[in-house]
């Protein structure tokens, strides 16, 4: 039986930015400092090759839409997952905020390996294969997101109870 901690530790929110979430997978965005060329006649301007979607051996890439409903601050983290096969993208359709808790792939992280995101509604992430993360925390309104992950032969996700539950009080 696992013993919950009556004080969790609390997590700060930090802004999302490619640089701190490199540990994690990769922010998917349109900003100027990633590679983009203009398209279609001059019409579009693609921005490319913004992550590295990983199916793992003898897997596919899936797209899928999760409807996330919104969560309310202060959250209790008291548990997290991770594909182990394939990495799992996230990006945002209604275009509201929301939260990315994640941890090193690993063993189950300790309170002081997890980090919280605010992510915006232009950003979306793509977690590597193995890194702990928590579900979709959607913030504010129901929203949606497209999500790229794996399918194919093998148990891809684990989900595992954190020893000592982490508390999000408020946002950055």
């Amino acid at each position: 039986m696992r013993t919950l901690a009556l004080n969790p530790a609390h997590l700060v929110t930090e802004p999302l930015t490619r640089e701190a979430f490199a540990p994690f997978g990769e922010v998917i965005e349109a900003r100027d400092s990633v590679r983009h060329f203009t398209i279609n006649g001059g019409n579009t301007e693609r921005y490319h090759d913004l992550a590295h979607i990983d199916p793992g051996p003898d897997g596919r890439a899936i797209v899928s839409i999760f409807r996330g409903q919104p969560r309310q601050l202060p959250f209790r983290v008291e548990m997290l997952e991770r594909h182990p096969h394939g990495s799992q993208a996230f990006i945002p359709m209604s275009g509201t905020p929301y939260l990315v808790v994640v941890a090193p792939a690993g063993e189950l992280p300790q309170p002081d390996d997890i980090r919280v995101f605010l992510a915006r509604g232009d950003q979306g992430v793509n977690y590597a294969p193995g890194v702990w993360h928590h579900p979709l925390l959607a913030l504010g309104e129901v929203s949606d997101f497209v999500v790229i992950d794996r399918s194919g032969p093998g148990h891809n996700c684990d989900e595992a109870d954190l020893e000592q539950p982490v508390l999000i009080t408020a946002l950055v």
